[in-house]
């Protein structure tokens, strides 16, 4: 093998795409449990975009610098490096609130799906790479 095994670009999407799938999934919990606080604004997880660029190799300043040697390093393999998280700004309520249930619920349901999918790809994986071991002994 001439590249690492967490170098394996398919490995690497499925990765990021579970990291940016997860906070997804806790923005949308959090949005559905204040359905009922006063001025809370929906937010939002976008991080497909950025996890296309990211794995094309474009580095549209998702790449970070160290200014000392004491900093620690970081990578835009990190999952904060790529998700970005924005408020919905429409109001459906008097109370200033903009929470819709009915797409919260939807969100909430997809993105779940995709993680299992993308779960059950990345088992998959493993056990291959782990047959592949087992047969080489």
């Amino acid at each position: 093998m001439s590249t690492p095994f967490w170098g394996n670009l398919g490995l690497r999407a499925i990765s990021m795409a579970l990291d940016g799938l997860s906070v997804r999934q806790r923005v949308t919990a959090n949005n559905i449990a204040n359905i009922d606080t006063p001025g809370y604004k929906t937010q939002r997880v976008s991080f497909e975009s950025q996890l296309r660029r990211a794995l094309r190799g474009s580095d549209d300043g998702l790449t970070l610098f160290k200014t000392d040697t004491d900093h620690l390093s970081g990578s835009a393999d990190e999952p904060t490096a790529f998700v970005q998280t924005t408020h919905q700004p429409n109001d459906l309520r008097n109370d200033a609130n903009n929470v819709d249930i009915d797409l919260e619920m939807t969100t909430l349901a997809e993105t779940t799906l995709r993680y299992q999918a993308l779960a059950q790809l990345a088992g998959s994986k493993f056990a291959s790479l782990r047959s592949i071991v087992r047969d080489s002994r």
